[in-house]
């Protein structure tokens, strides 16, 4: 594999102190200049990376969610034949951060979803390219275990994915405000041991 150049170093290292800004700060929150301090890099090269702040924030989000989707993938890979304790296991996995990390941040998806999606066709564009990616990997981790007969078959599974989504957002905003992971785990003992079972 080719060594990464410095240009796609700096991007990177600028589309990684993005998502910690903006999920401690919020988009508005957070200037360019910060950005840039963060890294040590000048406001010229940022345009050429990005062309704006609108751009770059849309990236921030494809950023952001890739280790989700790499972390659900490999869990999904290497599940013995059992994608429901798979995705059992993938949730505590994100609890346990969540409760390491003292219910900060939350989930920048959710958090950008209340702040831009109004505001900016752009980011709103990138948040459902991002939500749709997770929800369809969800998906077919919920046909696996339906195939295997470990949850119900008489909802689809894009039903019941988009359940999971929806609800573990919620659950997220919640544990910000309660400061405790109660609703997180309440969220996925509800719908994996109990609603979505056979």
């Amino acid at each position: 594999m080719a060594e990464k150049n410095q240009k796609q170093i700096n991007r990177e290292n600028l589309l990684s102190q993005g998502v910690a800004l903006l999920m401690a700060q919020g988009y508005h929150g957070t200037g360019l200049k910060e950005i840039l301090d963060a890294v040590n890099i000048p406001k010229g090269s940022f345009y050429n990376y990005f062309g704006s702040k609108e751009n770059f924030g849309a990236e921030v989000i494809q950023h952001y969610i890739e280790p989700f989707i790499q972390e659900l993938s490999g869990h999904l890979k290497n599940n013995d034949g059992n994608a429901l304790g798979a995705l059992k296991r993938y949730y505590a996995e994100l609890i346990e951060g969540a409760e390491k990390a003292e219910f900060k941040g939350g989930c920048l998806l959710g958090n950008l979803m209340g702040e831009i999606s109004d505001t900016s066709p752009l980011c709103q564009t990138s948040l459902q390219v991002a939500v749709k990616r997770y929800r369809d990997l969800l998906r077919t981790a919920l046909q696996q275990a339906q195939e295997q007969g470990t949850i119900r078959a008489d909802k689809s599974a894009e039903e019941m994915a988009n359940l999971l989504v929806d609800s573990w957002q919620g659950a997220l905003l919640r544990m910000k405000i309660e400061k405790s992971s109660s609703p997180l785990k309440y969220c996925i003992d509800n719908l994996l041991n109990d609603l979505f079972m056979p």
